[in-house]
């Protein structure tokens, strides 16, 4: 492995910013493809190394020796999982500091559509991870272990699991030839934007997505077929590119839904213990998509091992634990992280040879087909699921009670939830599975009721903060624009009387006391700096737009000394710079007269002057 110096670009894709897409497609082949993937890569397993990165492709694509070594520990389950046959599941790790590609400057276009919660990331790396491990006489071993990982900055994972169970099984039958061809097909798809619906096709099945968009409705319909395309062969239609089936995911921990919720809000340090890596990193995924549409601001590992170049960092003593959710299926965590306040245990540790059921009926889900492979995954639930009962579920414990490496499934907290649980909700949930209701309707039922909660929490501090923005009659052409006001807790916590939670939510509790612990959270300086962000944006366009429309710019000019005059053809030609750059939500006619304007400014300007402003 070789070490790369933090200056080196990862590969050359430094044209793409203004290239058009002919020079686009000449200057850097793999453009389309890095819209998606960063490369993908194939970890064996090495008798005399252990995990081997034995490929990487596109070949001129470069990871560090420390993304490397985390991309092989974590593309294998460690010895506790157990898992015979094939299972998926996915990990995040962190990109090395000074490693990003020099093409990210892009990712402002799709950001800018983009929900919060699924822009691409500028500091972790994705990896979806496809391993198998099967009986093999041939193998010193005696068995054949090999990884097939997407390594992508893009949160896709139902699309990359469903690509990955298309391209897996031939690729461990046809290795070279499979993946080159694949890769190949990936660099043809359309760039991801944000509310298109997208076909993408791929060995001979085609993929229909739709992009969500920061303007899609919170329970967007999934796409229908273009009538106009005759595709052939007909498209695969993926119902969301990112969304798990949360009823699934949540099955041993139903009864404490609403309490998770309230520590994934609070930015609370969580471990999961499961049985798998399929496990681990669905419930992790699923934990962090409660908060939804709120961005999740923490760290979060959905698979988590103990050979991970973070681990020291996370599990020292010397300070309070940080604010991460982690995913681990090895017991000796129990142990390790027996200071974290948050300790969720589910289902039991597997033997070799266990054999699941959740990627059969993924792949049916997808349209796929018969399923050609099994994986360990969730099936620890679905045994436990009989019809006409919620699942078992995992029972509330005090922390003192974890002591020991086979401690039973449960969550380990000290923590009180501030509200009262939803009863009714896991009534509904319980007739749906006495009327055998389908899983789909299952996951609907609790997606919206977590979507409500966290809307209902937000909206109050969103009425709050726009109350905070300076009214629009005060936003004159030659002044400087008013500040926004502070946000002071104890004025929110006042207005909570009458403009509350309460009236759009009846769940009853201490809203009160989890506002207040709110403020102490990542999320809400992440929330507060977002929408403080995006409020300073729209009053630069107001301004903007207040110049624009002012009729006596040379009336203005008459009595103003040069400098004055120069003053505000650089603060025109800023806000037209972050207005062209979508920094600004400003009309295009709005930016062509601000562009008038600044010429009529220059030209009225001494020679010398133009010279400088206006250089040939």
């Amino acid at each position: 492995m070789d070490a790369l110096s933090g200056a080196g670009p990862r590969r050359a894709r430094c044209s793409l910013g203004a290239a058009s897409p002919g020079a686009r497609a000449a200057a850097a082949p793999w453009a389309r493809f890095s819209a998606w993937l960063e490369c993908v890569c194939v970890v064996t397993f090495d008798l005399e190394l252990g995990q081997a990165l034995e490929l990487v492709y596109p070949s001129d694509f470069r990871l560090t020796d420390k993304e490397k070594s985390s991309i092989c520990y974590l593309s294998f389950p460690d010895s506790h999982s157990g898992c015979l046959g094939d299972t998926q599941f996915s990990f995040r790790i962190r990109q090395c500091s000074g490693q990003r590609s020099p093409w990210h400057a892009e990712d402002r276009h799709y950001n800018s559509g983009a929900p919060m919660s699924l822009q691409r990331e500028p500091a972790h790396y994705f990896g979806y991870v496809y391993f198998r491990q099967v009986k093999d006489s041939s193998v010193k071993r005696g068995y054949f272990q090999k990884s097939l990982v997407l390594v992508s900055r893009l949160p896709f994972v139902r699309l990359f699991q469903a690509l990955l169970s298309l391209i897996a099984p031939e690729y461990f039958s046809k290795p070279a030839p499979c993946l080159e061809a694949v890769c190949s097909e990936i660099d043809e798809w359309p760039a991801p934007v944000p509310g298109q619906t997208l076909n993408l096709p791929v060995m001979g099945v085609v993929l229909q997505v739709h992009i969500p968009s920061r303007v899609d409705k919170p329970e967007y319909s999934p796409p229908k077929p273009c009538s106009h395309e005759n595709l052939l062969p007909a498209p695969v239609i993926l119902s969301s590119v990112h969304e798990l089936d949360l009823f699934r995911c949540f099955q041993p921990v139903l009864t404490h839904v609403q309490t998770l919720w309230e520590l994934m809000l609070l930015g609370e340090p969580l471990v999961v213990l499961a049985p798998s890596p399929a496990v681990s990193s669905e419930l992790v995924l699923a934990l962090i998509s409660c908060l939804q549409p709120l961005k999740f601001c923490c760290d979060y590992r959905p698979y988590f091992t103990i050979h991970d170049s973070e681990f020291k960092e996370f599990t020292t003593r010397t300070q309070a634990p940080p604010n991460v959710v982690l995913g681990v299926t090895n017991p000796f965590f129990i142990k390790t992280l027996q200071h974290w306040p948050h300790i969720l245990r589910v289902g039991e540790p597997k033997m070799a040879g266990e054999v699941g059921l959740s990627f059969a009926q993924g792949a049916r889900g997808l349209g796929l087909g018969a399923p050609r492979v099994l994986s360990c995954g969730t099936e620890v639930q679905h045994r436990v699921c009989s019809v006409g009962d919620l699942p078992k579920q995992v029972k509330l414990k005090k922390p003192s009670r974890l002591k020991t490496l086979d401690t039973k499934p449960g969550l380990y907290t000290a923590y009180s939830a501030h509200l009262h649980r939803d009863k009714a909700l896991l009534k509904r949930l319980l007739k749906g599975l006495q009327k055998k209701k389908p899983w789909d309707t299952q996951t609907a039922l609790l997606r919206r009721h977590l979507l409500e909660l966290t809307q209902s929490f937000i909206i109050p501090l969103e009425h709050y903060m726009a109350s905070l923005m300076p009214l629009q009659k005060n936003i004159t052409a030659w002044k400087t624009p008013p500040q926004i006001r502070p946000f002071r807790q104890d004025d929110f916590l006042r207005s909570l009387e009458h403009a509350g939670p309460q009236l759009t939510c009846i769940l009853k509790g201490d809203w009160l006391g989890l506002y207040r612990r709110f403020f102490k959270s990542p999320h809400f300086d992440g929330w507060y700096r977002q929408r403080h962000k995006e409020m300073a944006q729209k009053l630069e366009a107001l301004h903007l737009e207040a110049i624009c429309e002012a009729q006596n710019i040379e009336t203005w000019m008459k009595d103003k000394s040069e400098v004055e005059v120069v003053d505000l053809v650089l603060k025109l030609r800023e806000k037209l710079v972050q207005a062209q750059g979508h920094q600004l939500p400003v009309k295009e006619a709005t930016l062509q007269r601000a562009q008038l304007y600044i010429e009529t400014v220059i030209g009225s300007l001494p020679k010398d002057l133009q010279a400088v402003l206006c250089p040939p």
